[in-house]
């Protein structure tokens, strides 16, 4: 069964950090490019990032020079290191398995709320 688990939300003040993890497992993680979407309270859900099966990453325009994504294939996991933060992070964030462009697993979530 594929499981993918988000972990490392919490509240964290304007300009701070947090890292978010989401372990993989029920399939090889390898070959697999993984990404980060959020859906903040009352919109839709906004792609983050994504990393691909070689460790290639590409950024929203909204995160670029904030936001790293990287992936550990031993550890069948999947990071996101955030600073910089700022309100409009706040969101339930995801990370999702892409097959041939479509996200075809996801993780429960985990909220990051960013407040003074």
């Amino acid at each position: 069964e594929v499981q993918l688990v988000e972990s490392g939300g919490g509240l964290v003040q304007p300009g701070g950090s947090l890292r978010l993890s989401c372990a993989a497992s029920g399939f090889t993680f390898k070959p697999y490019t993984m990404t980060w979407v959020r859906q903040a309270p009352g919109k839709g859900l906004e792609w983050v990032s994504v990393i691909l099966s070689g460790g290639d990453t590409y950024y929203a325009d909204s995160v670029k020079g904030r936001f790293t994504i990287s992936r550990d294939d031993d550890m069948n996991t999947v990071y996101l290191q955030m600073s910089s933060l700022k309100p409009e992070d706040t969101a339930v964030y995801y990370c999702t398995r892409n097959d041939w462009g479509t996200a075809d697993y996801w993780g429960q979530g985990t909220q990051v709320t960013v407040s003074q």
